[in-house]
């Protein structure tokens, strides 16, 4: 179904991919969702927004030079609303993360800053001005859900719950911990712990967010995407009783999932 409000303060408001190749990432993602990009010049570069169905679905820039001389891959970066970026960012500081850059004015589109949580994950936050952020959301082609992997669930629960309010829903299988983060009542991500459970490199993966995208047909999503060039890190499985998700890597290396709702 579509979005009927903007992106409530506190939640997830706009997956942004940095890439080294904007052409290749503009064709992928066009003909895997059928998003359709509109350029914008900036002050540091091209800076494009995907639009599915003349609503806007995610955000697309050049990759830093300094990223890509450390061999950063190219990854999707999850903006969360706030009132103040500037209060947010300090508060962040305040409860031992790292404040990487900014805060900064994106010219009259917003404030924003990018962090990492004590525990490694980055993400940013945005606080809006003319740019209010997606405009399509629980719907085929547009974002659905947002998850943590953290190498803490206690410390990112506390941190996340601190700086922005949230609760994490205790999972109801020990077997399975997996949290549902919400705000307000309203549920918008998922976290999980990295464990020996995710393989025998467990250990040298990163604390990071990834993104959700919703498709219709998971399966054949994952088959088209894969014939376009991108990887499969997790083959399409079922999640009783909630849906089925596959989890791949674009042709230039940024990660993101495919999910389908259960029918």
């Amino acid at each position: 179904m579509a979005q009927a409000v903007l992106p409530a303060i506190g939640t997830f408001c706009w997956p942004e991919l940095a890439t080294r190749d904007l052409q290749a990432a503009k064709s992928f993602y066009g003909e895997l969702f059928g998003w359709q990009p509109k350029e914008i010049a900036t002050s540091g570069g091209n800076y494009a927004i995907f639009s599915a169905g003349g609503r806007q679905v995610a955000g697309l820039c050049a990759q830093g030079k300094e990223q890509r001389q450390q061999g950063v891959p190219p990854s999707w970066l999850s903006y969360v609303s706030v009132s103040d970026a500037d209060a947010t960012a300090a508060k962040a500081k305040e409860l031992g993360a790292q404040v990487l850059h900014g805060p900064f004015d994106v010219m009259e589109e917003g404030r924003m800053a990018v962090v990492q949580d004590p525990a490694g994950a980055i993400f940013a936050i945005w606080q809006a001005r003319n740019h209010k952020g997606i405009s399509a959301y629980l719907e085929p082609g547009a974002l659905c859900w947002t998850k943590l992997a953290t190498k803490d669930a206690k410390a990112a629960e506390a941190f996340y719950t601190r700086l922005f309010g949230w609760t994490a829903k205790a999972p109801s299988d020990p077997a399975m911990p997996y949290f549902e983060w919400a705000l307000d009542g309203s549920h918008f991500g998922g976290m999980m712990e990295i464990s020996e459970h995710w393989g025998p490199a467990w250990r040298e993966i990163p604390s990071h967010w990834m993104v959700y995208f919703m498709v219709k047909d998971v399966d054949e999503r994952t088959a088209r995407a894969q014939a376009l060039g991108a990887a499969v890190h997790v083959p399409p499985r079922d999640i009783p009783k909630v849906g089925r998700f596959a989890v791949v890597a674009d042709p230039q290396g940024a990660v993101f999932a495919l999910f389908q709702g259960k029918l």
